[in-house]
């Protein structure tokens, strides 16, 4: 058969290819990149019209991960995709879902293992990267916990919420859009998502390689 053998010569024209095709007026330059990375990872041209993001969110993140700000992940899914060697300050990638106390914080709250996961983030939240590609909970739950701290204590730099399904998932995503706190965020509306699209926004923000 015969077929495209050079890896750097699919990179560069998968990335020509969804320029071409997918409407990205809508972004700033530097979330246009981010958006870019996305519809790399789905292969959906017509993700735009479903993303959603702060005006000061690829910038908000960008700075964070420079500071060297950590990167909290609902799932061994999303923190497989963070490819490190993009990371600007070794950033540290947290997932805490396998964490032995997650089953019994679930048990006593009476919740998702991904959402009681959350709570073991309380003391590395403020100023973090949160990145959710899987579960709805954990972002409603995630929402909960930094809309009641006290003089907005625990608010991340950035919340990119992007869970996918058929429960909850629009719906948490719309109550990120609708934060009251004024985080930064980055989703992407409706029932679409995922952990590779998640991931991947993260590796736009730690690099400015396309």
């Amino acid at each position: 058969m015969n077929y495209v053998k050079d890896g750097p010569a699919i990179y560069k024209e998968s990335f020509a290819i969804i320029r071409r095709e997918s409407d990205l007026s809508a972004f700033s330059p530097d979330l246009a990149r981010v958006v870019v990375r996305m519809i790399h990872a789905c292969g959906m041209t017509d993700l735009p019209q479903d993303v959603l993001a702060s005006p000061d969110a690829a910038s908000a993140g960008a700075k964070a991960l420079r500071s060297g700000a950590p990167l909290l992940c609902d799932s061994t899914m999303v923190a497989n995709g963070i490819t490190r060697s993009r990371l600007p300050r070794k950033n540290e990638v947290i997932c805490t879902l396998n964490d032995p106390r997650t089953a019994e914080i679930a048990a006593k709250l009476q919740t998702t293992r991904s959402a009681a996961a959350v709570e073991l983030w309380r003391d590395r939240l403020a100023g973090s990267v949160v990145v959710i590609g899987n579960a709805p909970t954990a972002l409603f739950h995630l929402l909960d916990l930094v809309e009641e701290a006290p003089d907005h204590a625990l608010s991340p730099a950035l919340i990119i919420g992007i869970p996918v399904g058929f429960v909850g998932a629009a719906e948490s995503k719309a109550a990120l859009a609708a934060n009251r706190l004024g985080i930064p965020f980055l989703t992407v509306q409706g029932r679409r998502g995922g952990s590779a699209i998640a991931a991947a926004a993260v590796n736009a923000l730690a690099s400015e390689e396309e």
